[in-house]
């Protein structure tokens, strides 16, 4: 369908291509398409309970393949009953005592519904001395499925932190003699661990890395496809409503200076909110993302330091009565982010009685004020030190105003808890916050279309520590997004009051965050847009 390099900056061109094979949209939503669908979903549900049932283990090989092929959401109800019989169970029982493919599998999988396993169960591979035996090194299954399993490790669990390191480099040091095919999904698994990966991206890379011995994986296969497309279909017409609201807003005419990539706000709110249902969430989720992109250019790119204090003191008073001294593009901007704003907040209160507008305008002015702030250490050439600099940088990623947008949309909490709503979330913004903010400071994270300047955790580190090299400081970033990711581990297996998709859109965040920053030398994101390219405007017909 779409034959030529794919760019999010041709937002326009592809928009008009999805209007052209619109007729695609009724031909997959066609009674016979649908039929099918919901008869595989059916078939399926009922296999994997019998699976479940009669063997456990494969039980467990069959629901890693549905997470791999992205349709796991379908059969959460099946997943969730099996799982939690197993959390009751010790995982050596009846996984076979000592495979190691087994019980990393199922320590993983139970990590990743939320059942917090003790990884006490690893030293169990381990000799006297404390090393991994050496009979590990040969089992190259178990070894990958190890590394998957070490990366929803949280603080202190040291046992994992040195299976992490240990699979790895065994993993490296054997790929050169290991068949072809094994090898590219043993550098899969090192490069692009399933927990910190978006699998909706990686399904169609995972239709044939299955073992075809399983009676079941031709009818997954089959259903895979027809889910895809299906979802493909909702995606491209959730694309149409954002290029239709995205034009009648104006702002590619009369905000020249800020960044025209609607699509790519909308694979974020899209990557965050996966459930198909989810559609009314996932557009006003890119509406406020939009904002996100748009006031960051207001400060980084264009505005003087006087308009930026009127800016942030306009947005802090929430008046767009009195907002006739600011320039006209601040106006502009202004009153859109106003009117948006008390939009969402009656669609929440429409849909699930919570007054959202008090809590949703201190998530912009906070935002205003962290962006202004590192607007004035840029003008004054006199940056903090790096933990003020990474704690303000917090706020500048956005992630919070993403979070408490989407916390209300999805109807989250109750009346009385809408006052302390930051203290209750605070926990589980932070590590993606971070993740985008030190993922960001690496320094590949140049825009295709932003031209500005600002400081970066790395600068402010290397000017603290004198005579430390970049790549040390690099080193010390990339360490501290591993601890991130145990901090966001903890929060998403720690009880709490959140819903699942809250729970998973905060953990979607932080997958998604290497692609949205991982620019070439040419300030394009080649990664993120052969996967946008596929996953939304190619038809998937294997």
């Amino acid at each position: 369908m779409f034959e030529c390099m794919f760019h999010f900056s041709c937002f326009l061109l592809y928009v008009s291509l999805l209007w052209t094979f619109k007729p695609l949209t009724f031909i997959l939503l066609q009674n016979e398409y649908r039929i099918k669908h919901a008869q595989k979903l059916r078939e399926i549900g009922h296999l994997l309970c019998k699976v479940c049932e009669d063997d456990p283990f494969e039980g467990l090989i069959m629901i890693d393949a549905l997470q791999r092929l992205s349709i796991d959401y379908r059969f959460q109800d099946e997943i969730n009953g099996f799982l939690e019989k197993r959390s009751m169970n010790p995982i050596a029982e009846y996984i076979g005592g000592g495979n190691l493919y087994g019980i990393a599998l199922q320590f993983r999988l139970l990590r990743q519904e939320g059942y917090f396993v003790h990884a006490d169960i690893f030293k169990s591979f381990k000799d006297k001395e404390g090393n991994f035996r050496r009979e590990v090194n040969e089992d190259v299954k178990g070894l990958m499925e190890l590394y998957e399993a070490s990366q929803l490790r949280v603080e202190g669990e040291t046992v994992l932190d040195e299976a992490e390191y240990y699979s790895r480099q065994v993993l490296h040091a054997r790929l050169a003699n290991l068949d072809k095919k094994v090898a590219r999904t043993v550098e899969t698994t090192l490069k692009s661990p399933h927990h910190k990966n978006l699998a909706k991206f990686m399904a169609k890379n995972n239709f044939n890395n299955f073992e075809s011995t399983n009676r079941w994986i031709n009818i997954l296969r089959e259903f895979a496809v027809l889910d895809f497309n299906i979802l493909q279909t909702i995606h491209q017409e959730e694309i149409l409503e954002v290029s239709k609201w995205w034009e009648d807003l104006g702002f590619s005419k009369e905000l020249k200076f800020a960044r025209d990539q609607p699509l790519k706000w909308y694979v974020s709110a899209m990557a965050a909110v996966a459930d198909p249902s989810h559609s009314q969430q996932r557009l006003e989720l890119t509406k406020a993302i939009s904002f996100i992109y748009l006031i960051d250019d207001i400060f980084d790119v264009y505005g003087s330091l006087d308009e930026l204090h009127l800016f942030t003191e306009a947005v802090k008073r929430w008046d767009v009565c009195n907002i006739g001294h600011l320039p006209r593009y601040m106006q502009i901007c202004i009153m859109a982010l106003y009117n948006v704003t008390n939009e969402i907040g009656y669609k929440v209160y429409k849909e699930h009685g919570l007054n959202s507008i008090g809590i949703l305008r201190k998530t912009w002015t906070s935002l205003c004020e962290a962006f202004l702030m590192e607007a004035k250490w840029f003008a004054s050439g006199d940056f903090p030190e790096a933990e003020e600099y990474l704690r303000n940088g917090i706020v500048s990623s956005g992630i919070h105003v993403v979070l408490v947008h989407l916390f209300f949309l999805l109807g989250e909490g109750t009346k009385d808890e809408t006052v302390n709503i930051m203290n209750k979330i605070a926990a589980i913004i932070s590590p993606p916050a971070k993740i985008l903010r030190l993922w960001d400071d690496l320094g590949s994270a140049k825009d295709e279309e932003q031209d500005g300047k600002d400081g970066s955790y790395v600068e402010c580190y290397m000017k603290e520590h004198a005579g430390i090299s970049l790549q040390s400081a690099r080193q010390h970033v990339l360490d501290m997004i591993a601890q991130a990711w145990k901090s966001l581990n903890l929060e998403y297996l720690s009880p709490n009051s959140f819903s699942t998709s809250f729970r998973k859109a905060a953990l979607n965040i932080a997958r998604m965050v290497p692609l949205m920053y991982n620019y070439d030398s040419n300030h394009s994101l080649p990664a993120l847009e052969e996967h946008v390219k596929s996953y939304i405007f190619e038809s998937w017909f294997p």
